[in-house]
């Protein structure tokens, strides 16, 4: 409103605001997002959509005219006719159906947080998987790499390869190869052998083959890694390999849940770890089993050939993938083995004590002084022992071997004794299943 003093004009404030900053009709702001068929994160669904926003679109006109006030305002039959584009209408554009608003935001928001970094290339590495059935052992000759990413100041690394066998405890099924100096394209023909790998463990482990970059300084870092289901290696066939590295799997997307399913999420993965490690073996052990009939000369010592009646040779050869008992993730492992019923608790014989390890190789063997038709009347339990000082030792696992044991425990024990004079080797699995008697160390 103008109001004239003398022959001054006065403008009110309104008046010259709206003058100089809406010379027309008012338009929202254009932004990128509105050339592109998604929806903007911070775009707004709370208001509702007009029946003009609905009708297609006439061009738009660069500049400001009395029609398109006309349209803006609602009012006039030309409202439809002139209607703006709108980014939040994807189905304006001339097509039949609509985006959800949700998952157009999800949409935009994984194409916005893509890394750059993940189009990198890793480098290449080349290894070989050998799975022999005879010794219940898998072989990987990790041969070479090639452009592996650089990782020092000085544009190259120090890659090392290491092992890992999944699901199970980190550092019983680590494996490590030397280091190589310097270098983007490093060379190791390096074999890692694996003990104990039964075909059950071919069926469902992977085998994870991460290369790492090593510092002195600082901690080691990591290059990239490949995963590697055994099921596909064949028994006694090399198969090789040439794969390309990648990152981890990464975890789920944060934008793709709210909070509260993200802490839900989180909880069912460590339950499902939790799971996994409870149902984990306790280990392995190689035992080897001999019965000598009377006056037999077999591999033994000059006290056990002076033996007129015979007996069981006991062979504690080693253990592998033992559970971690210590406080530094390893245990001081030692094994004892008893020959029951035993009256007068004589046959309790005991291996030497391996420290820091959970894959310990004792090749230490036992005699028991008994006919075959006593020995079927007996069980041999065998079990495993975390050494401690001052305190109580720790159960780690056992096995049971009779009459009346069960899978290939039963089968060791009866190949044995259909054996006379031959060493049967077989690999069992520790369990937590034995008799009270012997869980008192």
């Amino acid at each position: 409103m103008t109001v004239r003093q003398g022959n001054r004009l006065g403008i009110s404030i309104q008046e010259h605001m709206a003058i100089n900053v809406c010379p027309g009709p008012i338009r929202p702001i254009r932004q990128i997002s509105s050339y592109f068929p998604r929806l903007s994160p911070t775009s707004s669904f709370s208001e509702p959509l007009s029946p003009n926003q609905l009708t297609a679109p006439a061009p738009l006109s660069p500049g400001g005219s009395g029609q398109d006030g006309g349209a803006v305002g609602g009012g006039g039959e030309g409202g439809g006719s002139r209607s703006f584009l709108s980014p939040l209408l994807p189905g304006a554009a001339g097509g039949g159906g609509s985006l959800s608003a949700m998952s157009s935001m999800d949409t935009s928001i994984e194409i916005d947080s893509c890394d750059s970094d993940d189009n990198t290339s890793l480098g290449t590495l080349e290894f070989d998987l050998l799975y022999e059935r005879a010794t219940s052992s898998l072989h990987c000759t990790v041969l070479r790499a090639k452009g592996l990413k650089p990782m020092d100041f000085n544009g190259l690394a120090d890659p090392y390869v290491k092992l890992h066998l999944l699901p199970g405890a980190c550092k019983a099924n680590k494996l490590k190869t030397k280091i190589v100096r310097n270098t983007l394209n490093p060379v190791w023909n390096e074999t890692l052998t694996y003990c104990g790998i039964t075909e059950e463990d071919m069926y469902r482990k992977t085998l994870r083959v991460s290369v790492c970059d090593e510092d002195k300084l600082t901690h080691n870092e990591f290059i990239g890694e490949s995963r590697v289901a055994l099921r596909r290696v064949k028994p006694d066939q090399t198969k090789h390999f040439n794969i390309c590295l990648e990152h981890p799997p990464p975890l789920p997307s944060p934008t793709a849940m709210n909070t509260a399913l993200r802490g839900i999420s989180c909880y069912l993965k460590e339950w499902e770890t939790e799971q996994q490690r409870s149902l984990e073996e306790r280990g392995r052990l190689l035992l080897c089993l001999q019965f000598l009939p009377p006056n037999s000369d077999g591999d033994l010592k000059a006290e056990a050939k002076e033996s007129a009646r015979g007996g069981l040779c006991v062979g504690v050869k080693r253990c592998a993938h033992l559970a971690a008992m210590d406080v530094n993730g390893f245990s001081d492992p030692y094994v004892k083995t008893y020959l029951k019923p035993d009256v007068q608790k004589k046959s309790k014989h005991k291996t030497a004590v391996i420290k820091k390890t959970l894959n310990p190789e004792f090749n230490e063997e036992f005699f028991y002084e008994i006919s075959f038709s006593e020995l079927a009347t007996k069980t041999l339990e065998v079990t495993v022992w975390d050494y401690d000082l001052g305190r109580s030792n720790d159960f780690i696992g056992g096995v049971s071997l009779g009459c009346h044991s069960q899978g290939d425990a039963l089968q060791h024990w009866i190949d044995c004794l259909k054996n006379k004079g031959k060493k049967v080797e077989r690999w069992h699995t520790l369990t937590n299943d034995l008799p009270g008697s012997t869980l008192q160390e």
